[in-house]
């Protein structure tokens, strides 16, 4: 990211003379959530306990990030929204950011690397490359194709495979795989992802990795919007110095993390706040139902109402009772708290943070890549919901206003670029529709998103939420749920 300014190469920001620490971690796919989420940890960490844990980051796709880190050394701002003001921290836990496309043999060298003990992810869902509704690698994905023939790899998986390879050749333990994607049971997906691809290249090292590696799942949670040209500009001003690479974030923060690493090697995390557990399953269904799956359902039906980030749309009042309803009637039925959270006491405080003003999270951008996210978002919670004879009607007018949204025209007419995986697909089926209801049992034969099971169940109840939202629209169709 750049901004354009004629005295940022005198005033640029620039690392701290404080001796920068050997590396310990390999980050694949550097983005502004890891930045200002586990980079932010790890200093903290390094800070209260020392120990070698600075970051290698990796861009799977774009040098964007790196371009604009390298002329400070990788250094950056940290900014914190709060409500009464932001705070800025500079963070010097990066050592260097490589980009896989343009060298993916030194991603692999430093993957490789004995000095490296963990590997972190943040590749989003689909960079998996996984079917959402099974947890199974696809093995049809072309890259994953490609990787299944290319020793040097274009995939997180097939980077994965092929250093730990490296390391089985070489006699070097395997690294720590911690993926920080909101997936559930995130480790035990890329596990199995790891080892079926593997398997697929060399059944003695998928049985390697399998004894000797280890992939703890982890929540993450910290909300973290896309950083514009006009925040570049603020943070300069603010600070005095030219950052082409800040990251804005709230003040909340939490980390729980499965304390399972490869001879016990790992930053002292709970020093920096993390909570070190022995299952995190708790902790991460409460985020994914109760955060993920409450944004993707704002930002679906605050889209389509006009609305443009999450505080606009919570700060109207329809929008404010519905996610209130979803929490108390629909979601935390389903839940088990985590020792010593009072699950009403985590909706309030969910909420507030919507509100913070100071946090522009885009409805557009939480809607991207929806066929990756709903089934571990919504579809749990609804199937779950269901099963037991519970109301989930909020959450079905949520899938219906996907449904709508990845058709890619707004409730004005005006077109909507679709930014998912499945997006022609997802559009052709809705555009080739008869209606709501067949627009819904059209989309709900997508087997990469809907399972046969799910589909049978959510036929009827979604396709009464659709005949409402495509009837009257978002806002009304919400007003009315509240008022029935």
């Amino acid at each position: 990211m750049t901004a354009t300014n004629q005295s940022a190469a005198s005033n640029r920001l620039r690392r701290s003379e404080t001796p920068r620490p050997g590396t310990g971690i390999v980050h694949l796919g550097l983005g502004a959530f890891f930045r200002g989420f586990g980079c932010v940890y790890v200093a903290d960490a390094m800070a209260a306990s020392g120990g070698d844990w600075g970051i290698v980051g990796v861009s799977l796709r774009s040098p964007e990030t790196r371009n604009a880190l390298a002329d400070q050394d990788w250094a950056y701002t940290s900014v914190t929204l709060a409500k009464d003001g932001e705070a800025f921290r500079q963070i010097e836990v990066l050592n260097d950011v490589l980009v896989a496309p343009e060298d993916p043999e030194a991603v692999i060298d430093a993957m490789a690397d004995p000095g490296v003990k963990i590997v972190t992810l943040t590749v989003t869902e689909k960079g998996y490359c996984h079917n959402p509704a099974t947890g199974r690698i696809n093995l049809d994905h072309p890259l994953i194709q490609a990787d299944l023939m290319n020793p040097l790899p274009q995939t997180a998986p097939g980077f994965l495979v092929r250093a730990l390879q490296r390391r089985k050749v070489a006699g070097v333990p395997p690294f720590t795989v911690l993926s920080c994607d909101n997936l559930p049971s995130n480790g035990k997906l890329v596990c199995a992802i790891v080892l079926e691809l593997a398997d697929r290249i060399d059944p003695a090292l998928a049985q390697w990795i399998a004894q000797k590696a280890t992939f703890p799942s982890t929540m993450v949670d910290r909300i973290t919007p896309a950083t514009t040209e006009a925040d570049i500009l603020r943070v300069q001003e603010r600070t005095g110095q030219f950052d082409a690479a800040p990251v804005l974030h709230e003040p909340f923060y939490q980390w729980a993390v499965e304390d399972d690493f490869v001879g016990g090697q790992r930053p002292d995390l709970a020093a920096a706040g993390a909570e070190m557990v022995a299952d995190v399953t708790a902790h991460e269904n409460m985020k994914l139902r109760m955060l993920n799956g409450t944004h993707s359902s704002l930002a679906y039906l605050g889209f389509l109402a006009g609305h443009e980030t999450i505080a606009e749309t919570v700060a109207d009042p329809v929008f404010a009772s519905y996610v209130r309803n979803l929490w108390s009637e629909e979601i935390t039925p389903t839940l088990i708290a985590p020792p010593g959270v009072n699950l009403a006491d985590y909706a309030d405080e969910l909420f507030d943070r919507y509100a913070n003003p100071a946090i522009r999270h885009l409805t557009y951008q939480i809607a991207m890549d929806g066929s990756q996210k709903l089934p571990q978002r919504l579809l749990a919670t609804m199937t779950e919901a269901i099963d037991a004879g519970r109301n989930c009607r909020g959450l079905c007018l949520a899938v219906a206003a996907w449904m709508r949204y990845v058709g890619g025209v707004d409730e004005a007419g005006q077109p909507i670029l679709v930014k998912d995986p499945l997006a022609e697909k997802l559009k052709s089926l809705s555009q080739e529709a008869d209606g709501p209801a067949e627009a819904v049992a059209a989309l709900l034969s997508v087997r990469e998103v809907f399972s046969a099971q799910q589909a049978s169940l959510l036929q009827l109840p979604v396709a009464e939420a659709a005949e409402s939202l495509w009837r009257q629209g978002s806002r009304d169709a919400v007003a009315e749920l509240a008022s029935s």
